[in-house]
């Protein structure tokens, strides 16, 4: 499977260099700007399947960068990077054409779960399918395999059911996100599912037996009271 390429759009030297070297530990290629010219330059040149944008960039800012690659390219995947967090700065870039909006700081697990999501959701074609469906996904310290359906991190491995497999990909498609119980029960098991939520809660509870250190406190999958599950990379 060809590499996938990540464009890393950076003025910050220290964070650029750790994006970059964890970015690579993953096996995506990368290559990287400091500034919003160069960014741009770079797209031109090389066939990039995702962005990684920081905003306040010299010469050219994160928000005309995508706005200039936005008007010539509808479907690469884009995710901003910044440490502006009010709301409006995020609605401004999604409206611009972003994917998604990280707040530094911020977690490796987050960024490289929702990097993955991201290319879910565009389905990215890079000479094969990037991330089929039975494609091996990341899910925080874990690794995925729907094929075999193992679970897998450092010195754990665990048997999921396809049921789990799915609940799993459906919270790292998702994550940070409070995804309710109905929606959760309707993408899973389906809209004609008659149960009740029960049968979720105590799938979660199975879930949470083979990936949480203490299940009794989760960090994963987290109850939202009155709501649902939230994910935390």
């Amino acid at each position: 499977m060809k590499q996938i390429k990540i464009l890393v759009a950076e003025d910050d030297l220290h964070i650029r260099t750790g994006l970059v070297d964890t970015l690579e530990s993953e096996n995506y290629a990368v290559i990287q700007a400091e500034n919003g010219a160069k960014a741009l330059d770079l797209f031109e040149q090389e066939n990039v399947d995702l962005l990684l944008l920081d905003l306040m960039m010299p010469e050219k800012n994160g928000y005309d960068v995508c706005q200039t690659i936005r008007s010539k390219d509808a479907d690469v995947p884009i995710i901003m990077l910044t440490a502006k967090g009010e709301e409006i700065d995020k609605v401004v870039g999604l409206k611009l054409g972003a994917d998604d909006y990280l707040t530094k700081p911020f977690g490796i697990h987050e960024l490289l779960a929702r990097i993955e999501a991201v290319l879910r959701r565009t389905k990215i074609r890079t000479g094969q399918s990037a991330d089929g469906p039975k494609a091996p996904f990341s899910f925080s310290r874990f690794r995925v395999d729907p094929k075999t359906l193992k679970l897998t991190g450092s010195h754990v491995s665990r048997d999921l059911s396809k049921r789990e497999i799915a609940l799993v990909r459906l919270f790292a498609d998702h994550p940070g996100e409070v995804l309710d119980r109905d929606f959760i029960l309707n993408q899973i098991w389906g809209i004609r599912y008659s149960g009740t939520t029960r049968t979720l809660d105590q799938h979660i509870a199975l879930l949470r037996k083979k990936t949480e250190k203490d299940p009794a406190k989760p960090c994963l999958i987290k109850t939202v009271h009155g709501i649902g599950y939230r994910f935390e990379p």
